[in-house]
């Protein structure tokens, strides 16, 4: 009887020791240091570029930043307030590329409640005022931002707190898992022809005439110890770009500062069909999601001066958040019972003085004495434009290290579909339809959950519980998830712990249904390969 999950009907990706040669006896155009979404993005449309690329990350796939945001593609409505209203409408150009043509597969519009109470920091006039404009420079693309009674808000929202509100404004964004739409665009630039490996850490730079040409890494899986060649070396290790820089040069001046940002995942005590942002103050906004089928609250904005490998959730975070939603959400949804996972992220912000929450979220690009580019900061909302921009960068570089043969940014394909594109609804009823003849249906939401997290890419899937009807089975019986996703995880998506699996290709940890169980299960998977 063969072990789960050893019938495959694919060729799986490269091992680890075959990726480690083939980064080792090549001499690249562009190694890439960091696996966050901005170092994949910037791999992709270098790839696409007609160079050669490496991607390296000393832990896992979006495994820190990328996957700990909001899970927003938005415009940014806050930003209107300080007069950006040309970076909004980028945003919202960006949002709707990705969310229409790039991953329609992986995004979804999100209906967003502004609730105006009395007291409150913004007048129904003002927010009214402020909604329209959004939309309106969306070009009307989710409707038109208006304001909306209380009732009606109540009947999408039975959560709304009513008490003292005065009205609801109403606008349009769009939401998505971050840690999938990461892998998704790690894996068009391996299409593309970038070869990435996770958990390699950098243990040292290497140098020809005082110029970085490449780097030293151990494989943290199995200890090897190997380098890679580059003509240059582009840092988007995002928290830890000064720990890079000061490899290069060990005098670099601080270049960023970082500002945490915690969430808390509850359980659901009714439908949400809108999402909540409550303006707290004239800056900030705390947010109540439907995601996942679960809700998502937060964020936090402070500033954060610790190790990034020790950030996490406090107690006072846990206060913060909850405290904040109740501003608008009732109490019977904030029970403490209902919390499933917590998690924080760190934003990478510009260096110098100021309240974080005020800060511009801005990228920026400079250039080390040993001619390291190190990138940092950004939105995931503009990611394709952040790859782009960088780049552009790496086109007009003094010497031209990259060569003059690159394909100018402004040629490549300007939406690029990222894998799997589909109708996600076409994609379901396809799962539904298509099972053989005497194997059990597959269940509606486990179908809707592939298609909206793999696209037609489901179909692999499909095809390896319809030969393993065990692959067929959810995973823990209250999550659609099945265990073909943790062989196609491990075969096809750098799968290499039971974390990257339950926490970031799957929601099972997020969920809080990832047990001992599940994970010696996984584990035992993982090694099967």
């Amino acid at each position: 009887m063969p072990a789960l999950g050893t019938h495959l009907t694919y060729a799986p990706a490269p091992s680890r020791a075959e990726t480690r040669e083939q980064l080792s006896k090549a001499t690249y155009d562009l190694l890439v240091i960091g696996g966050g979404i901005l170092g994949i993005s910037t791999a992709w449309h270098a790839a696409q570029s007609g160079l050669r690329v490496a991607l390296v990350d000393a832990g896992d796939f979006a495994g820190a930043t990328s996957s700990a945001s909001s899970k927003l593609l938005h415009g940014g409505l806050r930003y209107l307030q300080t007069g950006a209203v040309k970076l909004v409408a980028e945003n919202h150009f960006e949002r709707r590329a990705v969310s229409r043509q790039v991953a329609p597969h992986l995004a979804n519009p999100l209906t967003f409640y502004l609730p105006v109470y009395k007291g409150g920091p913004h007048g129904a006039a003002k927010l009214g005022a402020g909604v329209f404009a959004y939309s309106a420079l969306s070009a009307f693309g989710d409707g038109v931002g208006r304001l909306l009674s209380p009732a009606k808000a109540q009947q999408d929202v039975p959560e709304l707190r009513t008490e003292n509100l005065k009205a609801v404004a109403v606008y349009g964004d769009d939401q998505m898992n971050d840690a999938r739409l990461a892998l998704m665009t790690l894996r068009a630039a391996v299409e593309s022809g970038a070869v990435v490996l996770n958990y390699a850490e950098v243990t040292g730079l290497r140098f020809t005439s005082g110029r970085v040409t490449g780097a030293e890494l151990r494989d943290q899986r199995s200890g090897d110890e190997f380098g890679v060649d580059a003509r240059l070396v582009l840092n988007a290790t995002g928290p830890w770009v000064d720990h890079l820089r000061r490899m290069e040069d060990p005098n670099a001046a601080p270049s960023i500062r970082l500002s945490k940002g915690a969430h808390l995942v509850l359980k659901r005590t009714s439908p949400w069909k809108a999402a909540l942002a409550t303006p707290i103050d004239k800056y900030r906004i705390t947010f109540a999601l439907p995601w996942e089928d679960m809700l998502l609250l937060g964020t936090t904005d402070e500033e954060y001066e610790g190790d990034p490998r020790d950030v996490g959730v406090t107690e006072k975070d846990t206060a913060q958040i909850l405290d904040e939603a109740a501003l608008s959400v009732r109490d019977r949804q904030l029970s403490r019972d209902l919390i499933t996972y917590a998690y924080a992220g760190l934003r990478v912000l510009p260096g110098g003085p100021g309240d974080t929450s005020k800060a511009k979220r801005e990228t920026v690009v400079t250039e080390g004495r040993g001619g390291m580019l190190s990138v940092a900061g950004g939105k995931w909302t503009t990611f394709r434009h952040i790859g782009r921009t960088v780049l552009t960068k790496l086109e007009t570089l003094p010497g031209h290290p990259l060569g003059e043969n690159i394909e100018p940014i402004k040629e490549l394909p300007k939406k690029l579909p990222l894998p799997g594109i589909a109708n996600p609804r076409a994609v379901a009823h396809r799962l539904l339809i298509d099972h053989p003849a005497p194997g059990p249906r597959m269940a509606a939401d486990t179908a809707r959950h592939l298609a909206t997290h793999y696209g037609s890419l489901a179909f692999d899937i499909a095809r390896l519980a319809n030969e393993d009807p065990a692959l067929g089975e959810r995973v823990h019986p209250d999550a659609p998830e099945i265990w073909a996703q943790v062989v196609y995880a491990r075969d096809n998506e750098w799968a290499q712990t039971a974390d990257d699996v339950l926490r970031r290709r799957t929601t099972l940890t997020i969920r809080g249904l990832a047990t001992d169980e599940i994970r010696r299960k996984v584990e035992d998977l993982l090694r099967a390969e």
